[in-house]
């Protein structure tokens, strides 16, 4: 079996209700995605300003301003530039694994609290740089905030949501990074145009705002009914918060399930050891594939160097910023649209659809640089409208499926006792591969110039067909009783067992 508790066969609905408690609750926690979303969009803004790369990257501005040999799609290649992009999720990295530990000793409230601390201290670090060293270490401060926030946000989410709208609700966490990404572009457009060329420090103090919010609202935040009964083994306080949460009194089927979970993770004593199990193997190959497979999408090409990526095909720096409001417009308004429609249509449709819209609008916007665009001079108007068309185009495709899905199913598959090691395993796999897309793209772009996009495009195949061949629907299905989905597909049974009605504690 896949997890490690018994369950029936029949897949058994909770009571309870959308109540404004979870509603509220949810809303507060996800301002964790903002101050991810934020800092995403904020530094390929800030990275494209002509006074911020003239004080920090002298040698970049060179290159983009005077430099007319150079190709357009190396303009911007500098490792020390993407450092201070990619030095962030290496420090996410790292703080993912202690932040599981906090989310498994002392809560889930705990380890938001901590993230938005540490964020709030990076921002100002990053408003108030002098040098390079002092704005790089500001990222890391950033990257530890994101790190725990990451890891305890989408728990924090799946585990207060009622099942039938899980979808939705985890979902607002991708919106949310949606709406900081969209903020940060607009903040960006806003601050370029500032006379003395210090609008950058707006632009990464701004961040402090989100992170405000999201410390201070984490004091006012109930801890999940999982972490209560998990930490305390306190049936009745647990009790009172899933009957507050779920508006009725009729939770006790849900409460057992709880109970039982939470059995069985206090025999834990190595999670990390544990997930390694091969009645564990489906959701640990979910743990790494599905970030991975997220970062490869190349949505990090669009997410981190937007514009950049826009001045490579001849816009201004103004157009440029502006075009990255839109690519975040769309972005947002694509997640939305996830949200409502993902617990009626199900995960695996919306990963279709969105892979095979990602896929060729890239090999389009890959067709039309290698037609059009040299390494010298731009694209004319028209094909510069194209490209943006096709790349928003992208950016919904992505908006309503790899987005907010692959932090969506990772947080709902593990069973309670691998749960925040699972968690772990998917934040760090996250922050690994952007941190290697973010410190190697500027560079991948000089090299392979157009076909970058059919370098990322190819991923975005292989992804498509993992997830038709090999993840299985999980709508509307309760957290506890997650295992059912892998003795019951074609190929994940053959490793894990076929179910029976009653399966064994251990599952040996």
């Amino acid at each position: 079996m896949a997890a490690g508790f018994a369950v029936t066969s029949e897949n058994r609905q909770y009571s309870g209700r959308m109540t404004p408690f979870v509603i509220l609750s949810c809303m507060m926690a996800a301002m964790g995605g903002v101050i991810f979303g934020y800092d995403i969009g904020i530094s390929g803004g800030v990275t494209s300003m002509e006074p911020f790369l003239r004080k920090f990257f002298p040698e970049v501005y060179r290159k983009m301003k005077e430099d007319t040999k150079i190709s357009n799609y190396c303009k911007f290649d500098s490792q020390l530039l993407t450092t201070f992009t990619s030095s962030l999720y290496i420090a996410g990295l790292v703080a993912t694994f202690f932040a599981s530990s906090v989310t498994r000793a002392f809560g889930r409230k705990p380890s938001i609290l901590a993230g938005g601390a540490a964020f709030l201290a990076g921002a100002a670090l990053g408003g108030a740089a002098v040098n390079v060293y002092m704005l790089i270490f500001g990222r890391v401060l950033l990257g530890v905030g994101v790190g725990f926030a990451n890891q305890s946000v989408p728990l924090y989410l799946s585990e207060m949501a009622p099942p039938r709208y899980r979808g939705a609700i985890n979902n607002g966490f991708q919106f949310s990074l949606g709406i900081g990404a969209l903020s940060a572009n607009l903040i960006n457009f806003g601050t370029e145009k500032m006379r003395g060329g210090w609008g950058w420090r707006i632009s990464l103090a701004m961040a402090a705002v989100p992170a405000s919010i999201l410390t201070l609202g984490a004091l006012f935040l109930p801890e999940t009914p999982n972490s209560l009964i998990q930490r305390n083994n306190d049936h009745q306080k647990a009790k009172a918060m899933l009957q507050r949460v779920r508006g009725t009194a009729d939770i006790q089927a849900e409460l057992d399930d709880l109970i039982k979970a939470s059995a069985i993770s206090k025999t834990i004593d190595h999670p990390f050891k544990k997930i390694l199990q091969k009645k564990y193997r489906p959701q640990l190959t979910m743990a790494i594939a599905m970030p991975f497979f997220q970062q490869v999408t190349g949505i990090n090409v669009i997410a981190f160097y937007a514009p950049q990526l826009f001045r490579t095909i001849g816009l201004g720096e103004s157009a440029s910023l502006m075009s990255a409001v839109v690519t975040g417009l769309v972005g947002t308004g694509s997640t939305f649209i996830s949200m409502l429609i993902v617990d009626r249509l199900g995960r695996r449709v919306l990963f279709i659809i969105g892979g095979v819209q990602m896929f060729i609008s890239q090999l389009m916007v890959g067709g039309i640089l290698a037609a059009q665009l040299g390494d010298h001079g731009g694209l004319s108007n028209g094909y510069a409208f194209l490209v943006l068309v096709l790349i928003s185009v992208y950016v919904a495709g992505f908006g309503w499926s790899w987005g907010p899905l692959g932090w969506l199913v990772p947080s709902e598959i593990f069973p309670l006792e691998i749960r925040s090691a699972g968690q772990s395993i998917t934040v760090a796999v996250s922050f690994l591969f952007t941190f290697i897309v973010a410190q190697t793209f500027l560079s991948m772009l000089c090299h392979f110039k157009a076909w970058i996009f059919f370098f990322f495009g190819g991923w975005v195949a292989v992804m498509t067909v993992f997830v038709y061949l090999l993840l299985p629907e999980t709508k509307n299905l309760p957290i506890e009783q997650m295992d059912r989905v892998w003795r019951e597909h074609w190929f994940w049974k053959k490793i894990v067992g076929e179910g029976t009605d009653e399966t064994k504690l251990d599952g040996e």
